[in-house]
Parts: C-alpha cells; structure tokens; sequence
C-alpha cells in the first residue's frame, strides 16, 4: 500500500459525496490514517467512523485560525504527526459580478482562500520539525478559465489566489522537503452542483469536454491519492488537472 503508516488531515470531508471524503475512503484503503476536519453540523466524527475505528473525526472552522489550531492540535494528540494535508474546504456561489456583495466575497474567500492558509499554518511547523510533508491545495478549472459553468467571478477569485498561494509556499518550504501542489477539478458530480444544471446546458457541457462525461469523485481522488505518496516525491509547485480536456493549455 502506498501510505502505510502515514497520517492524512482533510478539511471540509465530512460530506458524503464530496471530494474530500471520495479523496478520505482512498487513501485510507492504501494505508492511512485519516483525520476529517468539518464545521460541527457536518459532523465529521460520523464521517471519520464509516472510514473505520483508527480513524478521527474532529470539529473546525478553517476561517478561523485559532480553531485550525486547535483541530490540528487535537490530531497531533491522537495521531503524533501529520505527514499530509489536503485543504479541500471550500464553497461556491452562483452570482453574476454586479450582484456580488461583500459579504457574498468575504464569505467565497474566507472559505476557500483564507482556509487553505489557516490551515496550512497550523499544519506546517509539524512537518517542519519532521522534514516531512505533502500539502494538496483545492482550487478549479474555475480558476484557469474565468468560470462560465457554476461559480462567480469571486469563486474565479478565490480558487486563482490558491494557485498562487500553493506555488509561493512550494518554493518556500521545498528546502523543508514539504511539497505544495494543487488540484484543479473540472466539473465533477458532488453534491455542490446536483440539480443545477439543467439536461439542454449539460448537453453543450459534455461536447465541450473530449472525455465526454463529467467527473466522478474517485476522478480527483486517484490524483490526491498521487500526489500525497512518494510517487510524485519530485513534485512540487505542479498544478494538476483534472478536467476531463474541458481546459487543455
């Protein structure tokens, strides 16, 4: 198995048919131990319990940075260590840019944005001391294309300022033998956009897409799964897609 022994933290999993806990059943089947961090009424101990026994569930906010600090140190009390990190957090709004208000933006960005960096400041110095860790970062073919399927121009915002995040810290942290790379997820059928895209507009989506179908959650996990083992031990900074060919660049 290919993380035997190793400890995995993912934000924003608790969901059944979301990316993070497609991404949690994974990379548990090839050996690691999963922690699940959820907004309480998500609640990610169930979550962490359909995974099995060695596994843990706990509550966080990723927009508040004391409480990722204080997750990370009650899976640090569990678990030891944490050898990688899947910031998956995230949420979508669809609002054309004249209707966006600040709250709308302050909401898309605190999630998505803000949440990848609290995160990943509470998880760093634990790998630091380790020399150790790989750090996925969820962003979206969104952010490559300037939306046009779901999300806003602030989801566009919001996932394009993790791309940048995710190379700045690749650089930073390479000499920490910390890897920093993103996943760019095309249209993948989760429960963020069931139902909202009626059958004519799917049409003119899949002709638009050489695969010819959306995604599945399994899709983006194989690719998280890749990138948190030593199978992409040389891999850092990347931007990964995963789009089906929707994008090709």
């Amino acid at each position: 198995m290919l993380l035997t022994n190793k400890v995995v933290l993912i934000t924003g999993g608790a969901g059944p048919n979301g990316l993070g806990f497609a991404s949690a059943k994974m990379l548990a089947a090839q050996g690691a131990r999963v922690v699940i961090v959820d907004l309480p009424q998500a609640n990610a101990v169930a979550a962490a319990r359909a995974l099995g026994e060695q596994h843990i569930g706990l509550s966080g906010d990723v927009t508040d940075p004391q409480s990722c600090q204080v997750a990370v140190q009650a899976a640090l009390a569990h678990t030891g260590y944490i050898d990688i990190l899947l910031n998956n957090a995230g949420i979508t709004q669809s609002r054309k840019t004249l209707d966006i208000t600040q709250s709308d933006y302050d909401a898309v960005l605190d999630v998505s944005l803000r949440g990848t960096l609290n995160m990943t400041q509470a998880v760093l110095p634990s790998m630091q001391v380790r020399q150790s860790g790989s750090i996925i970062c969820m962003s979206s073919v969104s952010a490559q294309r300037g939306g046009g399927i779901l999300g806003g121009a602030h989801y566009s915002a919001a996932k394009a300022g993790i791309l940048g995040l995710s190379r700045a810290m690749a650089r930073e942290f390479g000499a920490d033998n910390i890897r920093v790379n993103c996943i760019t997820p095309g249209l993948i059928e989760t429960d963020i956009n069931k139902g909202l895209i009626p059958d004519n507009r799917m049409a003119g989506i899949l002709e638009q897409i050489p695969l010819n179908r959306i995604g599945a959650p399994d899709d983006v996990a194989g690719c998280v799964l890749f990138l948190a083992s030593d199978l992409s031990k040389y891999v850092t900074g990347v931007t990964l897609d995963v789009n089906g060919g929707m994008l090709i660049h």
